[in-house]
């Protein structure tokens, strides 16, 4: 009689030290003689469920302390999970802010540009107001208060050239935010120097200086960064920012000064431009790496760092082509164009305010609310005007069409609206106030018309240009401001003190610009001698 014991499929089960002997290798159950083992069956099988018990024992714990395993190995990896979700989630949050961040980096310097142009009109809209406080309690004539108000346009003046050239060296980004920090630590000290007629007038050629070099940083800013096809929006987005502006400090001057004196809305603005500046520096920190490629593939050799050597200055400006610039007809047209757009624009942003409170008998209040309308309507305005001016480009219509198509627009309507203001025609006020906020809202298509024009014929010479333009266009802010005092002081006629000079100059400027205005490429330097 024989017993077959099964050959167990788990070999670790039994010790090495009882070997199993087998009479048959090849046979997978073992085949052996009772009395070859001298132990009875019972033992044999009790040895057995020894063995099957040890072997049921250590696959328990084996599976034990696997499962214990696996669900630590779970339990880590679960966290594990929720920690890089976590991470993930942050790493979003931090990543989307500010919504910003990762804006092309033309995109933030449009944008923060077109800030710095709020606070420049927000600056200078300020005076306009505080003018009507200010006369009354200094006691100024309407000739005064011209005087000083166009002292503003002094600076402004003399800083065009310079910071075209500035803006050229050193680049538009540099100069304009030296500029900003200049104007609003001017404004800063109105108060401080008003009773002093010669200390006022200097503070606020301060701040004509300060805000005079940012148009040219503004167009060199444009010209090396923005194509051809975004330009007109890229214009009209930063200058839109002076309209902004001007709705912003007509809107917010008077109850400041009703409420805290004229003095603070001095402070409160000029704190506004010193924030600006601070925040642009930590934008600036943050990517400067970013900037230096972007206007180096740009600027090529032209744009130098603040070290530049005062030889080197001199040299560059030596290069500057001068004489190619005054014998091209198109530099010429937008010289005469810049000056008579300036001349209704600056006498009207001076005297608005004034004439709404004295012909429609408004307190500083309401006058100012009345004030708002038309830099307001030129938001809008120049918006459509913009999107007009880059749709027809890309539909290929000549580039000079589309200016002067622009620009024609923005002197004929404030003529033809001013003239129908001017005659006594039995309009009653608020007519009159419809008309001119609509002439003054279309002048607002020169953004896409003389204002694109500097980049059009020489990006590489743009900020010069605006700065020879803008010199002569800030003339009629010395003598159309004060002249326009001095005339109501004359004849006390708001028709012929206000709206005739412009009426002459925006139909003129008509002409000349339809005659001899050009946006084709002009290679200055190769006629410079």
């Amino acid at each position: 009689m024989t017993i077959f014991t099964p050959k167990p499929h788990n070999k670790s089960c039994f010790s090495p030290q009882t070997p199993i002997r087998r009479t048959n290798s090849h046979n997978p159950f073992i085949k052996t003689p009772f009395q070859r083992f001298h132990f009875t069956p019972s033992k044999l099988i009790h040895r057995n469920r020894i063995v099957l018990v040890s072997c049921n024992n250590t696959q328990q714990q084996d599976t034990k302390e696997s499962h214990n395993k696996v669900s630590k190995a779970k339990s880590n990896a679960l966290t594990d999970l929720d920690n890089d979700v976590e991470q993930q989630h942050v790493d979003g949050l931090s990543g989307n802010w500010p919504p910003w961040k990762n804006l092309p980096l033309r995109y933030k310097l449009i944008g923060t540009t077109s800030l710095a142009f709020v606070i420049c009109n927000m600056d200078k809209v300020n005076l306009s107001i505080a003018i009507i406080p200010l006369s009354h309690q200094f006691g100024w004539s309407s000739s005064t208060a011209g005087l000083v108000q166009s002292s503003f346009f002094w600076g402004y003046a003399m800083s065009q050239l310079p910071g075209g050239w500035l803006a050229k060296i050193f680049g538009g980004r540099k100069v304009l935010e030296v500029g900003v920090l200049v104007w609003s630590v001017a404004t800063a000290l109105v108060p401080l120097l008003a009773g002093y007629l010669p200390g006022l007038l200097l503070t606020r050629i301060l701040v004509g200086i300060g805000e005079g070099v940012s148009p040219s940083a503004a167009t060199d800013l444009i010209a090396r960064s923005i194509p051809l096809e975004e330009r007109s929006r890229a214009v009209a987005f930063v200058f839109g920012g002076l309209s902004v502006g001007s709705v912003l400090g007509l809107l917010f001057a008077p109850p400041i000064i009703q409420n805290l004196g004229w003095e603070s809305v001095f402070y409160l603005f000029g704190l506004l431009g010193v924030a600006w500046f601070l925040g642009f520096q930590f934008l600036e920190d943050g990517e400067t790496q970013l900037a230096a490629k972007s206007f180096s593939s740009a600027q090529g050799n032209t744009t130098q760092s603040w070290q530049t050597s005062l030889t080197e200055m001199n040299s560059s400006l030596k290069d500057v082509p001068w004489k190619a610039f005054f014998r091209s007809r198109a530099v010429w047209a937008m010289i005469y164009a810049h000056f008579c757009g300036s001349w209704g624009h600056y006498t009207c942003l001076s005297w608005l305010p004034t004439y709404f409170s004295q012909e429609l008998d408004l307190n500083l209040t309401e006058a100012a609310w009345v004030s708002i309308l038309p830099p307001l309507a030129s938001i809008f305005v120049t918006s459509i005007a913009s999107q007009l001016a880059d749709s027809l480009i890309s539909k290929r219509v000549e580039t000079t069409t589309v200016r002067k198509i622009c620009q024609s627009i923005a002197f004929l309507s404030p003529a033809v609206c001013m003239t129908l203001s001017s005659l006594d025609l039995g309009l009653p006020p608020w007519e009159i106030v419809g008309l001119l906020t609509g002439g003054l809202a279309l002048s607002s298509f020169a953004l896409s018309g003389l204002y694109c024009t500097h980049q059009d014929i020489s990006p590489e010479y743009a900020s010069i240009l605006l700065g020879i333009t803008n010199t002569v266009g800030a003339v009629p802010g010395i003598v159309g401001v004060a002249l326009t005092g001095y005339l109501l002081d004359t004849t006390h006629s708001w028709s012929i003190s206000l709206y005739a000079p412009s009426i002459f100059f925006y139909l003129t400027g008509t002409v000349v610009w339809l005659v001899f205005a050009s946006s084709k490429p002009q290679s200055f330097s190769e006629e410079n001698s």
